[in-house]
């Protein structure tokens, strides 16, 4: 380490072993806590005058446990992204996925999608982490379309319910989805439509260190200082999002979905997918829904838009990424994806 490392570090506050002791020991209590969350969201509903299998009980659980997983995850991912966007600025990023490369990007990140096993929400911290590097925008769309759509979770439930013939036509399906979608509004030079200090910060420089001077406990101040720009922007959203989801989560009635969708008209699809976008759940939530459906007698197209659009078009989900994106922006995205569902549905209703 330089002289002139030491003089920065020590003009900066704490030395360097207080920084790793530091974040060594916030990871820690962020690993204790993230395992800790269904027990901490059953003592929080227990604090309410509420029956634990009431509506509201569903809707305090849910919100208790989503809130702290969600904030934890953002943090955690932001800051590593931002580690990692030391040594990798956003124009270097963009060198690595540029021209021919870029396009093995998008089936990647679906990829990545598939197996990162995260609903909607969840999957938001990754896709700011990415925004934020300067990762191109159709491919962070490719991640975040399938990393609920399709994730391990979902995959192994529709496994077990309707056999792997049709998991496996669904993942094809959830996946091509994913990297074609992206691909369109990669190609559609979107990247003017993020919100302005998005902008800002993938424009910026990472550090007004040379890049030989910057140690690894300044790489560390990097994280921090994205973890403190980026969580502060969203946090509120976060707790509105998620407390939206949480409602329609212990309130919306299973009998009106299945009046909706019961039927195999020619507006069923549409109609599923109208219904999945305000709600939200996860996969493992959601399959109940959708092995009751298909007892029902709805059509399996119709029930598997309704599945991929409660799970990748979530109205929480929305609010949330609105601290990222324009609104405009948004309205593609659910375009975009909107009708690879519609494709999907009205194709599984043709064939099977």
């Amino acid at each position: 380490m330089t002289t002139e490392t030491h003089e920065i570090n020590a003009k900066q506050g704490a030395p360097d072993w207080a920084w790793y002791a530091g974040i060594v020991g916030l990871a820690c209590l962020g690993w204790l806590a993230y395992g800790h969350l269904i027990p901490f969201a059953e003592w929080v509903t227990a604090k309410f005058p509420v029956a634990r299998d009431s509506h509201s009980g569903e809707a305090i659980a849910f919100f208790a446990y989503d809130v702290p997983k969600v904030l934890l995850l953002l943090t955690g991912i932001v800051f590593v992204t931002g580690v990692l966007r030391s040594w990798f600025s956003p124009e270097k990023t963009r060198a690595i996925l540029a021209g021919k490369r870029e396009i093995f990007g998008y089936p990647l990140a679906a990829l990545l999608g598939v197996l990162t096993p995260f609903c909607s929400c969840s999957s938001v911290p990754l896709f700011i982490g990415f925004v934020s590097a300067g990762v191109p925008l159709g491919v962070t769309f490719s991640f975040l379309i399938a990393g609920p759509m399709v994730g391990p979770v979902g995959l192994g439930l529709l496994y077990g319910m309707v056999g792997w013939k049709i998991a496996t036509i669904y993942l094809v399906f959830g996946f091509s989805i994913a990297t074609v979608a992206g691909y369109v509004m990669g190609k559609m030079g979107l990247e003017r439509y993020l919100q302005d200090w998005v902008r800002e910060l993938n424009a910026g420089v990472v550090s007004d260190l040379p890049e030989e001077k910057i140690t690894f406990v300044d790489r560390l101040r990097i994280g921090v200082e994205q973890v403190r720009e980026i969580v502060s922007k969203v946090w509120i959203w976060v707790l509105v999002g998620i407390g939206i989801g949480a409602l329609i989560h212990g309130y919306v009635p299973e009998a009106m979905m299945l009046k909706i969708m019961g039927g195999e008209a020619w507006w069923s699809v549409p109609s599923a997918v109208v219904v999945g976008v305000p709600m939200y759940t996860n996969a493992a939530g959601v399959i109940p829904i959708v092995e009751a459906l298909l007892g029902k007698g709805a059509a399996l197209g119709t029930t598997l838009a309704f599945m991929m659009s409660v799970i990748a078009l979530s109205l929480p989900e929305m609010i949330i990424l609105k601290q990222v994106l324009t609104l405009r922006l948004i309205a593609i995205f659910i375009a975009v994806v909107a009708t690879g569902i519609l494709a999907t549905g009205y194709l599984f209703n043709f064939i099977l």
